[in-house]
């Protein structure tokens, strides 16, 4: 396991102080680790884990030659003569049972979608395309090639072959995969355990009476949110006041229980240092200013399990056995203002997440999208523009922002389903300019 000091060593230009956002993801791919925990779990259970062994396809899908659609099956051979082609009807070829019977080069059998292709047959034309006399039928010329709207044996999935990889993550189309396979249980990943607390003294709980110069905890709702998205099992902690002993108290009852930490506030120039000193003098912590708007400061690091017993602290949660191959939690301490929480997350700790998680894509996709008016924007930082993604008439995808981009303005990120991304050397964006938009996809 590398320390905070060896990766940084590691990345070229390394400057605390002024970080790129493409080196804090590289950074943090480097500090995090996949759990190891494997459960066997029924199809029902497992939706949102991710795999932890490749699911090996027990036999060819589709199991036989079948139709692709219905319609009348024969030699494809019979279209090389080029003209209308007239076929006898033999018979009729159902879905879950082979027809048994020979067919002649001027013969076919009518066939359902799905049914197996008789044998020596390799042709199907649709039943829309033809017509029918009697016990015959009429396709013109031209009209199909040889093995035109045959399903092959094997095409989806072959036997003994993946049919999903170790790292995916199960979605309701892959367990759809996994159940067309007849298989009842899957191995998966445990999910991530996360310990989340705000801090600061001026940081009110619901049902707390209003009081001059404190605020609510809007980011103890949007994190537990978002980490309830990504299948985190959430160990809440509550508003954390600035004191030392509740502090080590807080930290150490997350560490004991969570494969991860994340804490909003008290990672700023100014603030009351406790949340810093508490994490230092706890853990390999590094602090960082990143060359990002909105969300500059941000603290990461991993922080000591504690060996004593039991915790100082109720952390307000169910207790989790500690693995033993898990010494401490990877620590995300995020900036306090609401925006810049959720796009610090969703850039950097949602993808460093998956990566615990045991994912093997877990970057972001960015699309494509055409802007809607113009932006101001300094080369040297990533911006994150809170925008509404649309479809233009021509069907290509075009983006305004929200509004307000203040870094506290709650009501353009909810406004807004993805984030405009403005990359590092990017300077002023005009209208009709091309940009990257990250899309919430049901995270915001």
């Amino acid at each position: 396991m590398k320390t905070i000091a060896q990766i940084a060593a590691e990345l070229q230009g390394y400057d605390p102080q002024a970080l790129p956002a493409a080196d804090v993801l590289r950074f943090l791919s480097q500090l995090v680790e996949p759990v190891q925990d494997v459960a066997e779990l029924p199809l029902f259970e497992a939706l949102g884990r991710v795999l932890a062994a490749d699911v090996v396809s027990p036999f060819d899908v589709p199991p036989h030659d079948n139709s692709a659609m219905d319609g009348y099956a024969f030699h494809g051979a019979a279209l090389a003569a080029g003209t209308d082609l007239t076929l006898k009807i033999v018979g009729t070829a159902l879905a879950g049972k082979a027809w048994q019977g020979t067919v002649g080069a001027s013969e076919c059998v009518k066939i359902m979608t799905g049914a197996i292709m008789p044998a020596g047959l390799d042709t199907v034309v649709p039943q829309e395309f033809v017509s029918v006399r009697g016990e015959a039928i009429t396709l013109p010329a031209r009209l199909l090639q040889p093995g035109d709207n045959r399903r092959l044996r094997g095409e989806d999935l072959m036997q003994g072959r993946p049919a999903l990889s170790k790292g995916e993550l199960l979605t309701p189309a892959r367990l759809g995969l996994v159940a067309s396979l007849g298989m009842k249980t899957v191995s998966t990943l445990r999910p991530l355990r996360v310990a989340y607390f705000s801090t600061g003294d001026e940081i009110l709980s619901l049902g707390e009476a209003p009081r001059e110069g404190a605020v609510y905890d809007s980011n103890r709702y949007t994190v537990f949110g978002m980490l309830r998205q990504l299948g985190c099992e959430v160990i809440d902690m509550g508003v954390v006041q600035d004191e030392p002993a509740l502090l080590e108290a807080a930290f150490t009852a997350a560490a004991a229980q969570a494969d991860a930490i994340i804490t909003s506030g008290g990672v700023s120039v100014g603030e009351a240092d406790y949340t810093k000193a508490m994490m230092k003098k706890l853990g390999d912590v590094a602090f960082w200013k990143i060359a990002m708007r909105p969300g500059r400061p941000m603290a990461v690091g991993r922080i000591s399990q504690a060996r004593s017993a039991s915790s100082p602290m109720d952390a307000g949660a169910s207790s989790f056995q500690n693995d033993s191959n898990r010494d401490g939690a990877i620590l995300f301490g995020l900036p306090g203002n609401p925006v810049a929480v959720m796009v610090t997350f969703l850039a950097f700790v949602r993808p460093a997440l998956l990566q615990m998680m045991g994912c093997i894509d877990p970057a972001p996709p960015l699309l494509k999208a055409r802007c809607l008016e113009p932006m101001r924007k300094k080369p040297g930082r990533t911006e994150y523009q809170r925008g509404w993604v649309s479809t233009a008439a021509g069907g290509s995808l075009q983006v305004r922002t929200t509004g307000n981009q203040g870094s506290g303005v709650l009501s353009s990120m909810a406004q807004a389903n993805g984030l405009i991304v403005l990359h590092h050397s990017q300077g002023n964006i005009a209208t009709g300019d091309e940009v990257d938009v990250m899309m919430f996809d049901g995270w915001m």
